[in-house]
């Protein structure tokens, strides 16, 4: 086995990496990176029916997105089809494994009787000990032929993981499982063990969910001959607020989504990087540099880890905030875009972004929140929420009065010259009783931007003509 370590990490693309993939990713990276080892990228597509090349692309495009490099791959195992019959064929001269003509329906069937009868339902064995001429007969009837490995009849399998201790299993609990399918194609167990062993895989870094799996392909890799073992690293399940597997009913849960929704990578992998491990000092915010130093596999614990959205949403602040304004130009710049079109003015953007910046949960709110500088006068429109605010506030036609006259009468030099605090001083409200009025005539909802400094960017004749509108409205009792 190779001198320095060797992970890998290999999606089954069947659709966008998840979080649980990300986080498994993010981990087998994360040691390499801290160790000097060898980070290999392996695409587990031996599921033609299920597989798709976007698929594919799409899991690498996440990967890079997050700064995930790979030093070898991608792997694809459909280009190893070739390896893996190879390995099945000595398997099956050697006694390991045996041609199994049992059909899907039969099994099933064999199984639902077995749990009628009180026992434990798996592959009975039916074809483990058929002699030539019953195997030749089977196959001359057409039936589908898959290959089975033949697991030990007694004993126990035991493995010392390096989160959760030792792990046995009796050896009896586990039925002779299929390797190769009838339709040629290996089945994870093999293409698993076979792979590993070619790639000289040191360590495997995996989630929870695969705890079981390695049982069967430990037994593989001895029958195939290898002498080592790579170091086995279960990390811990992903779950929601209701400590169940983290899903769709939980928000979004693919990479993708996170990077459409107008979070960092920075964040992204900072978050997935402290779920399950974390520093010894309780540090949140953590630069890539910093995380790949301190990274302790030995540090991982074993139970489950909280997805919070909420904290992911304060963490991408943090990482906003610490951004220069050109970078953060940069990185909004599609999202505002996509919004706007042609509308889009690069000056109000650039003094939207340096006022939004403070208050920023993603890229994707602080462009929506612009909205109101984008949009002509016909097209502005009013939260109906803010608005019924606006009309129950008490003096909301004497705040509006006072506002206007107070613009149209201040120098518009600065933002500053729009502090409108002294209306309400002057009219005997407190600001946080008023503030919304102004907010919701100006950028369309209760709350926003910076309101002074929204005001100023708006420019004084659109800021007094919604001003006089809200006023109008307000007065005529419409709504829409």
């Amino acid at each position: 086995m190779a001198d320095a370590p060797r992970v890998r990490f290999s999606p089954a693309p069947t659709g966008s990496l998840h979080v649980g993939g990300a986080h498994t990713a993010s981990f087998n990276w994360l040691f390499a990176r801290h160790t000097g080892g060898t980070f290999a990228l392996r695409i587990e597509d031996t599921d033609v029916a299920r597989s798709r090349p976007e698929w594919v692309q799409g899991i690498q495009h996440a990967l890079v997105w997050l700064g995930l490099d790979w030093d070898d791959g991608a792997i694809l195992q459909s280009e190893r089809f070739d390896r893996y019959r190879a390995a099945a064929d000595a398997l099956l001269a050697d006694g390991h494994a045996y041609e199994c003509y049992c059909t899907e329906e039969e099994v099933r069937a064999r199984n639902d009787a077995a749990r009628a009868a009180g026992r434990a339902p798996g592959y009975d064995g039916h074809c483990r000990n058929l002699d030539p001429e019953e195997r030749a007969a089977l196959a001359a009837e057409g039936r589908p032929r898959s290959l089975r490995f033949r697991t030990p009849d007694d004993g126990t399998s035991t493995f010392d993981d390096l989160i959760r201790g030792e792990i046995s299993v009796e050896w009896s609990t586990i039925a002779d499982f299929v390797i190769v399918r009838s339709d040629g194609t290996p089945l994870f167990f093999l293409a698993n063990a076979v792979d590993d062993i070619d790639m000289e895989i040191t360590h495997v870094i995996r989630g929870e969910d695969l705890l079981d799996t390695t049982h069967r392909v430990l037994a593989l890799r001895e029958a195939l001959g290898a002498t080592d073992r790579p170091v086995y690293a279960h990390l811990p399940l992903i779950v929601g607020a209701d400590r169940a597997k983290l899903s769709k009913r939980h928000g979004a849960v693919a990479v993708e989504e996170f990077r459409d929704a107008g979070y960092l990578p920075e964040t992204v992998l900072n978050y997935l990087a402290l779920l399950g491990w974390g520093p010894e000092d309780g540090r949140e915010i953590m630069e890539r540099a910093e995380i790949v130093r301190e990274f302790d596999l030995a540090g991982v614990v074993h139970s489950p880890a909280f997805f919070d959205h909420q904290k992911l949403d304060w963490m991408n602040g943090e990482w906003i905030r610490r951004l220069d304004l050109d970078d953060l130009e940069r990185r909004a710049m599609p999202f505002a875009e996509a919004r706007f079109d042609d509308r889009l003015s690069a000056d109000a953007f650039r003094g939207a972004l340096r006022i939004g910046q403070e208050r920023a949960l993603t890229l994707v709110s602080l462009v929506e929140q612009m909205d109101f500088l984008f949009v002509g006068e016909r097209e502005f429109e009013i939260d109906p929420a803010s608005w019924e605010r606006l009309e129950s506030a008490q003096r909301a036609g004497e705040i509006l009065d006072g506002v206007i006259e107070h613009v149209e009468n201040c120098p518009w030099e600065s933002s500053e010259d729009l502090d409108i605090r002294p209306v309400f001083e002057k009219l005997g409200i407190k600001p946080r009783k008023a503030m919304h009025v102004i907010y919701t005539a100006v950028e369309g909802r209760a709350a926003g931007l910076p309101l002074f400094d929204s005001m100023y960017l708006l420019g004084g004749d659109r800021t007094l003509r919604r001003l006089r509108a809200a006023r109008e409205r307000l007065r005529s009792g419409w709504t829409r």
